[in-house]
Parts: C-alpha cells; structure tokens; sequence
C-alpha cells in the first residue's frame, strides 16, 4: 500500500507561514531587552513585565482559541490572528513608551495565541492519519528553526543598524506568514455539529480531556526548558563558555534536523513509547551535563544532548495530544496542549529565576533535570498504563464477543 504524501503544497504553506510567524516571535523576544534597556530606559523589571505580557496573553486565550478553531473554523481563525498579528508587528514602528509596548506586547500575544493554535490544527489536519507523528515532527522543526533565526537575524540587525530597520524586516516576515496562511487551502470539519456542543458553559467547551494527560507532562518538559531559554547566555558568561553561549541553540538545532526524519518514522511504526522514554532520558542526561559543565565542550555535548532529547518530546506529545482526541475537537486538543506547554514555560521562568537566585545556575539545572525525570515517571501513570489497559480490555471484548 502506496503512502500519502506528506509534502504537499498545502502542508509546506503552512509550515512556512508558522516559520516566519515563530522568526518575527524569537527575533523580538531576543531584541526587545536590549532595545528596552537602551532606548527606552527601562530596567530588568520592565523587561520581565514586557516578556511577561506577552506570554499571559499567548495563555488566556488557547482554551478560546482551541473551541473558535473548531467552531467557527482553523482557516478563518488563522487569517484574522495572522492579520492581527501583522498589524501588531507594523505598530512597534510607534512605540513611543514603556506603557505602550506593553499594551502592543498583550495585544500581539493575543494575535500570536490565537494564530499558533490554528495553525497546528491545519497542519495537523493537512498530515495523512497514518504519518501523524511523522508530519507534526517536521512542522515542528520548522518552530525550531526559528528559535535558532530568530535570535540570530534579530541581534545582527540590531548591532549593525537599528531596532526600526529590525521592525521593518520583521514586518515583512509578518506580512509573508499571513500569505501563506492565507493560500493554504483547508478542508473544515461540520461546524455546526460541534456548535451545539457548546450552548451550555461548561470546562469541556475549553478544554479537552483526553489530551489533559500528555499536555500535563508536557508542562513539566516546558518547566525544566524555560531555564534554557532565559538564562543559557548568563550562566555561559558563569562557566567561561561565553564565546560559544550562540552555538547552543545551533547546536540544539542542527541535531533535531538530523534526528526528525527518524524519530517521526519510529513514533508511526513502533509506536510513542519507542521514541519518548529514551528522548525524555537523554533531556535529563543533558541537563544533568550541563549543571556540571565547566568549559564550552561539556557545554556544547550537553546542548547536542538536550536537543535530540528535548527536540523529539515536544513534537511526539503534541502528536500524542491529537491522537487521543475525538477528530472534531482536535482544535481543543491543541489549544490544551498549547495552554498547559506555555504554563510550564511561564512558570518555570519565574520559579526558576528565584531557584537559580538563592542557590546557582549549576544546582537549577540539575532540579530541571529532576524534573524532567519526574516528567517520565508522570508519562508512565497518566498516558502510557492508561492506554495499556484500555487496549488490553479492547483485545479482551473482541475475543470474547468471537
């Protein structure tokens, strides 16, 4: 039996329009500091509320955003966040004050909730049943990609010309995501059969149940990663690796481009747990390296490590997410996943800062790596010996009623 293509002309459209959409994310994320700090004379705490705001946004609005994906429909959905997103990025061209780059930064994060949510669930819908894991692992290295461009094309603008030329490049990026969103041709699913579901208020109308055990462990993976993300250049500066605290997420990348091809094959194949033990394992190994890193080799393994470990999680937990929801609620199921992941990154952040404040970096690396252990651990109760059983009474009513 002949596969169905996965790279079709719809499917690169859309992992596309989520690349550029991440490139303008990371590139402000990375950008902003400097930019808040220089030019408008703002300190660290202005930073954290400005990064913060953001991503409180990006929170509230992922239960919305999963139940408007699915009744009013992902294209629809897509095309006004894109927009909105858009003209967010555009407005940074106008800040005039602390005040105002935090209401934009809301705003933007709203746009940028409701987009990412509606994105993965065309993306999920244009990959064929039977390569789930193969194809979100591929639209999820292009998120990936764009943590590594981000940065990287956003700090070089900044150092050679100005934040406004980096508003303007950003713009452009902005305005080259919403087309290819807006080309992508989707297939909705009967919105008004899902509509009915949702006259009463009630939690299930924001959230789905059945992607609530793997997006729970997936806040814990996105607790331990936070601490990456915000304090890998501070804690390199630490260990005398600062000439090489930028390879870390090239690193990080280059090795989820060399792993997806196969971890995505060996999720449809073998099944889930072939791929997310020994990717949770190796995350906790790198993690543990790095908190005993002393120069930039151990440094660098340890990022080599994290990144085939971590790098293959998150795709094969956002797969595992759509699989154990209904098809109709698969909107739902992503805002969940999205909502609990950003939870465990916003949180961890804070939680971590204060851990890494009263001990060190090296002590807050080695919990993260804990943490991801427990994570394992929280995977086997809540997913994996949930999903045996249930498949153990299938197989047992199908060979009684034979």
């Amino acid at each position: 039996m002949q596969k169905q293509p996965l790279w079709t002309r719809d499917f690169i459209k859309i992992c596309l329009s989520s690349l550029f959409l991440f490139i303008t994310y990371y590139a402000l994320f990375a950008t902003l500091p400097v930019y808040i700090m220089d030019t408008l004379r703002g300190g660290e705490q202005e930073v954290g509320l400005a990064l913060t705001a953001f991503i409180i946004a990006a929170v509230i609005v992922r239960p919305i955003a999963g139940k408007w994906v699915d009744e009013l429909g992902k294209k629809k959905v897509a095309i006004l966040a894109s927009a909105l997103f858009m003209v967010s990025t555009f407005t940074y061209f106008g800040v005039i004050s602390l005040f105002f780059l935090l209401a934009l930064r809301f705003v933007h994060g709203l746009s940028f909730g409701f987009a990412t949510t509606a994105m993965a669930a065309i993306a999920t819908d244009l990959v064929p049943e039977e390569r789930k894991g193969e194809g979100i692992g591929y639209y999820a290295l292009f998120m990936n990609l764009a943590m590594v461009i981000g940065p990287f094309v956003g700090l070089m603008i900044m150092d050679k010309y100005s934040f406004s030329v980096l508003c303007m490049l950003l713009s452009v990026f902005a305005i080259v995501s919403f087309a290819c969103g807006g080309l992508t041709k989707v297939q909705e699913a009967q919105a008004a059969v899902k509509r009915q579901h949702g006259k009463k208020f009630h939690w299930k109308n924001f959230i789905e149940p059945g992607a609530m055990p793997i997006s729970l462990t997936a806040c814990l993976m996105s607790f331990a990663y936070s601490g990456l993300l915000t304090f890998i250049p501070v804690y390199a500066k630490d260990i005398g690796a600062s000439e090489v605290s930028s390879y870390f997420f090239v690193i990080y990348a280059i090795m989820i481009v060399l792993s997806r091809p196969f971890t995505g094959k060996l999720f449809d194949r073998l099944g889930e747990h072939v791929v997310i033990y020994p990717s949770i394992i190796l995350y906790a190994i790198g993690l543990v390296l790095l908190s005993q890193a002393h120069g930039p080799a151990m440094f660098l393994v340890a990022s080599a490590l994290i990144g085939l470990g971590y790098g293959s999680v998150f795709p094969s937990f956002q797969a595992i997410a759509i699989k154990s929801s209904p098809t109709e609620r698969r909107g739902l199921a992503t805002g969940t996943y999205y909502l609990l992941f950003d939870l465990g990154m916003g949180v961890g952040s804070f939680v971590l800062g204060i851990v890494a404040s009263s001990m060190n970096f090296s002590s807050m690396y080695m919990i993260s790596s804990l943490i991801v252990a427990f994570a394992g651990v929280v995977y086997y109760s809540l997913y994996h010996r949930a999903t045996s059983k249930k498949l153990r009474k299938e197989s047992e009513r199908l060979q009684f009623s034979e």
